[in-house]
């Protein structure tokens, strides 16, 4: 309930996440998140203004500005507000990259630079710390 607090907009982005938010009060100068398409039903009171019944954005019954890449699925984010999470093996920029993450190359290159490193420093830095 957010009748009696004195906002005049509401911030971007206050409601990401809110997947299984049902019922929201508003002040009535103020519109629901995500629009009245957002909500199954919109009703406005002297007290405020009720947004109740989210609906999901991914149904196919309200087309969306920027639809999901290929290889990804449309999941509701909050009132108004999608998300598009890559399907099964898919993963990275635009769900473009198949399989797994190379953990095992990704650790032996950064342990051997960092061990390279290392010994290269150690090895140049002993000399200006024995003239001490």
């Amino acid at each position: 309930d957010l009748t009696e607090n004195p906002l005049t907009t509401l911030p971007n982005g206050s409601f990401l996440g809110f997947t299984h938010l049902q019922l929201l009060a508003v002040p009535p100068v103020l519109e629901c998140p995500g629009g009245s398409d957002a909500w199954q039903e919109v009703t406005v009171d002297g007290s405020g203004r009720w947004c109740q019944g989210q609906r999901n954005p991914c149904n196919g019954s309200v087309e969306l500005a920027w639809p999901c890449p290929e290889n990804s699925v449309c999941a509701p984010d909050g009132p108004g507000l999608v998300q598009c999470l890559c399907e099964s093996p898919f993963h990275g920029y635009k769900c473009l990259r198949e399989g797994t993450f190379p953990v095992l190359l990704f650790g032996g290159i950064l342990g051997t630079a960092t061990v390279s490193v290392s010994l290269l420093l150690w090895g140049t830095q002993r000399r200006k710390a024995k003239a001490l």
